[in-house]
């Protein structure tokens, strides 16, 4: 095992006009499970395949451990990598697959088998070993992949997608399947994802990606609960954070958020924004459909059942907010309800840099 350093890792590709990756630096401990989140498009992919070698940076250096790797190659950086697609040979049975690297790194015969069959009772795969990919569900074949990466005995683990083209139930069942096994294995993995979920449930720390920078990287929780940007808030999150327009006014109550005919409390540390615009992030979770001691009113525009909640489409003032509501609440499109905003879930940002608020 070993840390990965990256140092202001810059990529352009050629005839493109922004940088995919932009001075992007990060430290990955030794044993750490990170996981690259962000749209398509924000240079994770590009970040992970400079890891592995596969691409190389105009700038910057990559270090695995305590050697400079900027620009080893793949074979002399020690790492395993799983791929979107499988990558699993057709004409070669899951056993040769698992030990198809081994043997070309000149591993004897007798390791090989047993690494094989030490992975393959590790994923659930020792029914499979005389099968072929073509018998193998969809599930089974990145079984193979994983099984493959994780015999090499590699520093490093890389995984670009390896869920996507699994179905919801099977990305379900194999994202806990594979949680437990990076935290047996005790490998320093790199994960890279699109998806939210996955990346919430798996990573000991997210970094969130967007246009060839890492905008915010902490434990999930953290990322989740206090969004460094609007970014960050909008993308996190399903429905993602809400996020209210208004201005700040000096009240006799003390400063207060104009949202055009209602208004909500400021904390006292955001006065100096008095006469500037302002935004609120509030989770649809977070707010309350109150009786009493509500924060503001809303006009129900649509109340989606989804089984486990609610989902309310409310507008407040012209502006759209989203609200999860237990799953037995009824109510009828075009009437009024009570939300209650709670002073804790509440995040403040800037307008002009998107920023998160310090507020204490």
């Amino acid at each position: 095992m070993a840390e990965v350093i990256l140092r202001d890792l810059v990529k352009t590709y050629p005839g493109g006009t922004s940088r995919a990756t932009d001075e992007v630096s990060l430290e990955i401990g030794d044993g750490e499970f990170m996981v690259l989140l962000g749209p398509s498009g924000c240079g994770k992919t590009t970040l992970l395949r400079m890891i592995a070698g596969l691409e190389m940076p105009d700038a910057g250096q990559v270090v695995i451990g305590d050697r400079d790797v900027t620009y080893a190659e793949p074979r002399n950086r020690n790492l395993s990598m799983v791929f979107q697609s499988y990558a699993v040979f057709p004409n070669k049975a899951v056993r040769d697959n698992i030990g198809f690297g081994l043997r070309m790194h000149g591993v004897h015969a007798d390791e090989v088998a047993r690494k094989v069959d030490w992975a393959a009772d590790l994923l659930q795969l020792t029914p499979q070993l005389d099968r072929y990919p073509a018998k193998l569900s969809g599930g089974q074949r990145q079984r193979v992949a994983v099984a493959r990466a994780i015999v090499m005995d590699a520093d490093v683990l890389l995984m670009d997608e390896p869920l996507s083209n699994l179905d919801a139930l099977l990305r379900l069942s194999f994202r806990a399947e594979l949680k437990k096994l990076v935290e047996e294995l005790g490998t320093t993995t790199v994960y890279v994802t699109h998806d939210q979920v996955e990346a919430l449930s798996l990573g000991d720390r997210v970094a969130v990606m967007h246009e060839g920078q890492i905008i915010q990287c902490g434990p999930p929780t953290d990322v989740y609960d206090q969004p460094a940007t609007e970014f960050v808030g909008g993308f996190l999150g399903s429905p993602p954070m809400n996020f209210l327009t208004g201005v700040v006014v000096d009240t006799d109550d003390g400063p207060r958020l104009d949202l055009g005919g209602q208004s909500l409390p400021v904390p006292a540390a955001l006065s100096p924004h008095t006469g500037k615009p302002l935004k609120l992030g509030v989770r649809p979770e977070a707010i309350e459909v109150a009786h009493d001691g509500a924060s503001v009113t809303g006009e129900l525009q649509v109340l989606e059942p989804l089984g486990s909640s609610a989902l309310l489409t409310t507008e407040v003032c012209g502006q759209t907010v989203k609200v999860s509501a237990p799953p037995a609440f009824r109510a009828d499109p075009g009437g009024s309800l009570n939300l209650r905003l709670p002073d804790d879930a509440c995040r403040w940002y800037d307008p002009e840099t998107s920023l998160l608020l310090e507020v204490r």
